[in-house]
């Protein structure tokens, strides 16, 4: 047995046959099967141009119906149900992706390989439907994890930046700056002094309670 082969059995539910269909946009194969990958929630048809996914994260489907009901949607870029996603449906797409990948490196382009459409389409649509850019809408769920982290834990700037998905310290405290009206620093000295505040007043009810 090969290694590819070792590798497909034991991670993955797809055959060398289907993953050849898949990477190679093998339009013959259209109707035979669809594919739908994990990470993003969208189903395929194997000639789709999308970025290629790793095998363990797909998984094979003989109809389009089945794939629906397993809650994947249908790829804006080749329609497997013939179809157009409507835009709300696809922006719901970027977003869940969004909020689970904050972390990892994400531009424009790289959004727009994963959710299967033109940079500008998606920038355009997403903006549409949300009000704010897919930047924009990276940025903020990023800062608002790192104001999470800032008030709930003893982790340095630097390492906050980095569990964010920003690695570059000074880019961190310039963009939460902008976003939030002050350093990474100073709102969480604000926040320890507000809750030293709530402390020192629930000591104070105790003492004339007793």
């Amino acid at each position: 047995m090969t290694d590819i082969q070792t590798q497909f059995n034991h991670e993955s539910q797809i055959s060398i046959e289907q993953w050849q269909a898949i990477i190679n946009n093998d339009a013959s194969y259209d109707g035979q099967f669809f594919y739908a990958v994990r990470t993003t929630g969208i189903f395929c048809r194997p000639s789709c141009k999308s970025k290629e996914p790793k095998p363990q994260n797909v998984t094979i489907f003989a109809d389009a119906q089945q794939a629906i009901t397993a809650k994947y949607r249908p790829c804006k870029r080749c329609k497997p149900t013939g179809e157009r996603l409507p835009d709300s449906e696809w922006v719901s797409v970027m977003t869940e992706y969004i909020d689970h990948h904050y972390t990892e490196p994400l531009t424009l382009h790289q959004l727009a390989e994963i959710c299967h459409g033109s940079p500008y389409h998606l920038h355009r649509t997403f903006k549409k439907i949300m009000h704010i850019t897919p930047v924009d809408y990276i940025q903020q769920h990023r800062i608002h994890q790192a104001c999470q982290e800032l008030k709930e834990s003893h982790h340095s700037i630097t390492a906050i930046g980095l569990n964010i998905g920003i690695p570059n310290t000074s880019y961190f405290v310039t963009l939460f700056k902008k976003k939030m009206g002050i350093t990474p620093a100073q709102y969480r000295k604000q926040h320890q002094m507000i809750h030293q505040q709530k402390d020192s007043i629930k000591e104070g009810i105790s003492s004339e309670q007793s």
